[in-house]
C-alpha cells in the first residue's frame, strides 16, 4: 500500500498540520511519497526529519496563486503516476477544498473530518454534531480520507534525506477554473482550526469591547481567538473565529471557553479538544458536562485575576 499526503508550506518549513498527517500516512504504510505546490525548496527539507524520503513539488505557473481546482488535477496525476492507493489530506481550508475534487477524478470513495484511522483502513468519525462516533471504510481501490488538524500528534522519526521530485501535470482549461485573485491574510493572528491553544468568549461578554479579555488571556497563553456565533452574528468578531458547528471544528490540546453556555452547536465544534476548561457564572450550563475543569464565576472578575497570575 502506498500512501500520497497533501503538504502545505509555511515559510521556510511545512505547516505543523502536514508533519501530522505525515506521521498518520507511515502509521499506515511504509511507502509514503509527499506532493506539494508553489513553495521554497527549503520547506520540504524538514519533511526528512519525520520519515517521509521523497516529496513530489507540482511545477506550473497557474500555481503560483492558489488554485483548489488546478492542486486537484496535479494531485490525481501524481497519484496516478506513483501508482498510490491512499490519499491523506489534512481536514483544514485547503484540504477540505481539494480532497472532493480528488477523489472524483480518482473514482474514490471519501471519508472525511477523520479522528482516528487504523491499519486496516477503517477510519473513525464524529457524526450528530459529535453526539456519537462511527466506523467507516471504503470499498473503492483508491481512498481518499481527510484528518482533522491537532488529532494526530507529529511525531519525529529517524530523519531522511528527502528525495525531490518535479512533476509537470498537464492542466486543462476546466482544471483551471478556480483561481484566487486576492488573498487577505489574517496578520498575526493564529487560525483556530490548527492552533494548540484556544480562547473563546460568548455572549455573556455583553458587549464588543469586552472581548479584550479574550485577547489578553490568548495573549499570556500564546493561544488563538475563538468565538460563539451569537458573538460573529452581533458583527464582534469575524466568521473565521467563529467555532461550532456552522464554524470550524477544532481540536486543541487546550480550549477555554469563556462564557459560553454551551448550546450543542458549539460543543459539536471543539467537544473533541483533549483538555476544555470553561469559565461560566451558571453552574448549570452545559458546557460544564464537557469540561475538565471548570470555574462558576463572572468572567469580568475570573479572566483579568487569572491574566494577571499567568504574568
Amino acid at each position: 500500500m502506498k500512501v500520497l499526503v497533501y503538504l502545505e508550506a509555511q515559510g521556510a518549513e511545512l505547516k505543523r498540520v502536514s508533519y501530522e498527517m505525515i506521521t498518520a500516512a507511515r502509521t499506515i504504510s511504509n511507502e509514503v511519497v509527499g506532493v506539494i505546490a508553489n513553495t521554497d525548496d527549503s520547506a520540504i527539507k524538514t519533511a526528512g526529519e519525520y520519515g517521509l524520503s521523497k516529496v513530489v513539488k507540482l511545477e506550473d505557473p497557474f500555481y503560483t496563486n492558489h488554485s483548489s481546482s488546478a492542486l486537484a488535477a496535479g494531485f490525481a496525476q501524481v497519484a496516478e503516476k506513483e501508482s498510490c492507493n491512499v490519499a491523506i489530506f489534512p481536514a483544514n481550508a485547503a484540504g477540505l477544498e481539494i480532497a472532493p475534487r480528488v477523489s472524483v477524478k480518482c473514482k474514490a470513495g471519501y471519508i472525511s473530518d477523520v479522528v482516528a484511522l487504523g491499519n486496516d483502513l477503517v477510519a473513525k468519525k464524529p457524526v450528530y454534531a459529535g453526539k456519537s462516533m462511527i466506523q467507516v471504510s471504503i470499498d473503492t481501490d483508491f481512498k481518499v480520507f481527510s484528518l482533522r488538524p491537532n488529532v494526530f500528534t507529529a511525531v519525529k522519526s529517524n530523519a531522511t534525506d528527502v528525495a525531490l521530485e518535479s512533476f509537470a501535470p498537464t492542466l486543462t482549461a476546466k482544471d483551471k477554473s478556480v483561481k484566487v485573485t486576492k488573498l487577505a491574510k489574517n496578520e498575526g493572528k493564529l487560525d483556530v482550526s490548527e492552533a494548540d491553544r484556544i480562547v473563546s468568549g460568548g455572549r455573556g461578554l455583553k458587549e464588543a469591547v469586552n472581548f479584550k479579555l479574550i485577547e489578553d488571556l490568548a495573549d499570556k497563553l500564546g493561544a488563538a481567538v475563538g468565538a460563539s456565533r451569537a458573538i460573529v452574528d452581533a458583527g464582534w468578531r469575524p466568521h473565521n473565529e467563529q467555532v461550532g458547528q456552522t464554524g470550524k471544528t477544532v481540536s486543541p490540546t487546550l480550549y477555554v471557553a469563556c462564557a459560553i453556555s454551551g448550546a450543542v452547536q458549539h460543543l459539536a465544534g471543539m467537544s473533541s479538544s483533549k483538555v476544555i476548561v470553561a469559565i461560566n457564572k451558571d453552574k448549570d450550563a452545559p458546557i460544564f458536562k464537557v469540561a475538565d475543569y471548570g470555574i462558576v464565576g463572572d468572567v469580568f472578575e475570573v479572566l483579568p485575576k487569572l491574566t494577571e497570575k499567568l504574568g
